[in-house]
């Protein structure tokens, strides 16, 4: 079965059988199609061999996902939905550098304990260049729930006040910039010790906020 942020994350919900089953498919078309990208390229595979080799018809396939793109962005989809949750968890009176790297921190943190398959698939989007446009869209929308969170946490509006959309732009890069670099060291850089550096950079331009 595929790997999932959301499968380590020990604090989320009870979730029903028919969650559970949703969840089983959908981890199975992204095993089969994971299986399938890394022995023929993406080009070359179809949604129809993806449905196929998971044992599940193409019609099925579109309940889950809307295309090829998305059934392999959706590891990392979970992990931007774990960010904003990671964030809401911390502390109300931490400094928001603090805050958004522990938040960051934890889906590296879960990258790195499960280092073979995510490699893997981190790899295959950022090589990938419709992958990756795929992604960045999925970006936009992380910017602004994390931007909500953030200017709840702090009492400001995200309609008037620059900073909320400002600091999430900024930890969002950061996550970029530790994906690709642990990507090109094929796994051998730590990606915790990654998140620490990328924020130790950025922290005084978060904690600048009046």
């Amino acid at each position: 079965m595929a790997w999932r942020y959301d499968q380590l994350v020990s604090s989320r919900p009870e979730v029903t059988m028919a969650q559970r089953k949703r969840r089983l498919v959908s981890d199975e078309l992204s095993e089969a199609a994971l299986q399938l990208l890394a022995s023929k390229g993406f080009d070359a595979v179809t949604i129809d061999e993806i449905a196929t080799t998971a044992g599940v018809s193409k019609r099925t396939f579109f309940r889950y996902f809307a295309s090829k793109e998305d059934v392999v962005v959706q590891f990392l989809a979970d992990m931007g939905v774990g960010v904003r949750a990671e964030l809401a968890a911390r502390p109300l009176g931490e400094q928001p550098s603090v805050a958004l790297r522990h938040a960051v921190r934890v889906p590296m943190a879960a990258c790195a304990g499960h280092s073979d398959k995510a490699l893997r698939v981190v790899q295959l989007i950022l090589r990938t260049p419709a992958l990756r446009a795929r992604f960045l869209e999925r970006q936009d929308q992380w910017r602004d729930d994390l931007a909500a969170e953030v200017a709840q946490r702090l009492g400001l509006d995200p309609g008037t006040d620059l900073y909320p959309r400002l600091a999430a732009g900024m930890a969002l890069t950061a996550f970029d910039t530790v994906l690709q670099r642990w990507s090109d060291s094929d796994g051998a850089e730590d990606p915790a010790d990654l998140t620490d550096r990328a924020f130790a950079t950025i922290a005084p331009a978060l904690d600048a906020v009046e």
